[in-house]
């Protein structure tokens, strides 16, 4: 940090292996359909009370019970075992978020996701107190930074070079790599959202 200072189950036939989201599978085609639980065990020859366990997850059914399912739905057997696609996306609450109290309190830090080597990107929640100057180390070589001020005045200076004032829905590009230091010259908090990540082929800030 500056300051240098889901699981998916899968259901499957213990003997067989059966690949596959089989519950979720069933239950989003079945519902797609328009079919009740009641009407496809008519159709299918399975119980009601199997096609329930099967779509919470609480039974392994076999390769010809599922057969039946499927024939019932017009379908492929592939369609009920096909896996679930990888999420895009990743919810990252506030109550999650790891608090990194800085320089007495005076810096105070939420960390959303933590930056290293081995990490895509860090994201950072940074509050800093008024007439409050914090210095931070240089990261790693090709690390590219943004800074975003969400409230308040931050002035900001890069590896040594004049400060940068900026205020509220101002941002800057930077090298990572580079010392920084943060000042607040106002009277009220600052807070500003920080992103590091490692520049695309060692590119800098393009």
């Amino acid at each position: 940090l500056v300051g240098r200072a889901g699981h998916r189950a899968v259901y499957s036939n213990g003997s067989s292996g059966l690949p596959g989201d089989i519950a979720g599978n069933l239950r989003q085609l079945r519902r797609r359909q328009g079919l009740s639980l009641e009407q496809l065990a008519q159709l299918s020859g399975v119980s009601r009370a199997m096609l329930g366990q099967i779509e919470t997850g609480k039974s392994s059914p076999t390769v010809a019970l599922l057969s039946k399912v499927a024939s019932a739905l017009g379908l492929p057997l592939a369609a009920l075992l096909a896996e679930a696609p990888a999420s895009r996306c990743r919810l990252l609450s506030k109550d999650d978020a790891q608090r990194i109290a800085l320089s007495g309190g005076l810096f105070p830090t939420r960390q959303f996701t933590s930056f290293d080597a081995g990490s895509g990107a860090g994201f950072y929640e940074l509050h800093l107190a008024p007439h409050h100057r914090q210095e931070a180390a240089g990261h790693l070589p090709d690390t590219r930074g943004c800074l975003a001020v969400s409230s308040g005045y931050v002035e900001m200076t890069v590896g040594g070079q004049p400060a940068l004032s900026l205020g509220e829905g101002d941002a800057v590009l930077f090298d990572g790599g580079l010392a920084q230091v943060y000042f607040n010259p106002g009277v009220e908090n600052a807070v500003a959202y920080l992103v590091l990540s490692l520049a695309r082929n060692g590119h800098g800030l393009d």
